[in-house]
């Protein structure tokens, strides 16, 4: 992140109007903001090319905030890259003031800035989170790539507060493999849910 970049200004990849097709809010209609730069590394990240924040344009929050009231949802989805490489509380502030609700997607190796409705945390084994995700979060998602991730999703379930929804993602390229192991772990393990793209299922953004 640049020292020099303004708070009410932000790297935007895209933003759109579709549907969350993820986690707990799958199904409801959402303005979403994907921000560009994000350093935690995921070899299987489906959008690396959000990667390098100084290949996506400075977008003033403004502008970001009238976009979001010129659709008819009342969810705005905070996503990446990364989004908390950046101070978020011009975004936040301004999106309450317009009475939408603030939704994080976050790996939570960042601090936490702004005010949210919904964080939606998904740590990742290639850095460590910090540790107030673990309790400031009302949603753990965890992207299972291979069999091992479920012991991992267990460690990093003990460490949230007990009001959070639990999540066990397949990652997309491994989707037909991770699905069954999934469906009988949950069966297994109620306490988690599975949550799958069902946006790529649809095709829509």
């Amino acid at each position: 992140m640049s020292p020099h970049m303004s708070k009410s200004e932000l790297p935007v990849m895209e933003e759109f109007y579709s549907l969350q097709g993820e986690g707990a809010h799958t199904g409801s209609a959402a303005y979403f903001i994907r921000l560009g730069g994000c350093d935690v590394g995921c070899h299987w990240c489906d959008i690396k090319e959000s990667w390098e924040a100084s290949d996506h344009p400075l977008q003033n929050v403004g502008s970001l905030v009238s976009a979001t009231q010129s659709c008819k949802t009342k969810i705005a989805v905070i996503t990446g890259g990364e989004p908390l490489m950046y101070d978020l509380i011009e975004l936040s502030s301004q999106l309450g003031t317009a009475g939408i609700k603030r939704h994080l997607e976050t790996s939570g190796v960042y601090s936490l800035s702004g005010e949210w409705d919904w964080i939606c945390f998904s740590p990742k084994k290639f850095k460590v989170p910090l540790s107030e995700f673990y309790k400031k979060s009302q949603e753990l998602k965890i992207i299972v790539f291979n069999r091992s991730d479920l012991e991992w999703a267990e460690q990093q379930a003990k460490k949230m507060n007990d009001e959070a929804a639990l999540f066990l993602q397949p990652e997309w390229s491994k989707e037909k493999e991770m699905i069954p192991l999934i469906v009988e772990y949950v069966k297994n393990n109620p306490k988690w849910r599975i949550s799958l793209q069902t946006h790529k299922y649809l095709n829509i953004p």
